[in-house]
């Protein structure tokens, strides 16, 4: 019975092409995109209980990040584009760049802060790093399509442009 199950499985994969990992990045993505997505509309919008703009600004200020109005713009910005790019695993390398990127300061915030401040943190960078790798799977925008990218080098490629991109944003601040 258990062979019969098992080639059956196959035979559906094979025929549409979609495994249990193209379901579980899909599950992965729409989680983690859609809550950082989420978390970027509270820090502009004041959307899902969210602060708002003008008191994220304050508070990025109050951590350094002067202009805290062009700051609290760019995470939350960042933090939109990034999830969104990974909820439709369009760009993929490119959203996990911009999502990682942002968490590396939200890191640096943290640091020192106690594991609680910067758990949550890491594991959106964690996150992040992975799809950079895996890419977005079979059910994505990218698949099949000219621009699709995933692998060690765009993996490299993506992490390489989070950490510069994070640098850039830390000595600016």
């Amino acid at each position: 019975m258990t062979a019969t199950l098992n080639a059956t499985t196959r035979e559906t994969a094979a025929a549409n092409g979609v495994t249990g990992t193209d379901i579980g990045l899909l599950v992965a993505r729409v989680g983690f995109g859609g809550l950082l997505a989420v978390h970027g509309s509270q820090k502009l919008f004041g959307w899902f209980n969210g602060y708002g703009l003008d008191a994220t600004a304050k508070a990025f200020g109050g951590m350094g990040y002067d202009p805290g109005k062009f700051f609290a713009t760019l995470a939350g910005l960042s933090e939109i584009t990034g999830g969104l790019l990974l909820v439709l695993g369009l760009l993929t390398p490119l959203g996990a760049a911009i999502a990682l990127g942002t968490m590396l300061n939200a890191l640096n915030v943290t640091r020192g802060n106690g594991f609680a401040m910067w758990e949550l943190p890491a594991v959106y960078a964690i996150a992040s790093v992975t799809f950079a790798f895996a890419g977005p799977g079979r059910i994505s925008l990218d698949h099949g399509r000219p621009w699709q990218r995933q692998g060690v080098v765009w993996g490299v490629g993506a992490v390489v442009l989070a950490i510069v991109a994070a640098l850039v944003t830390l000595a600016a601040k």
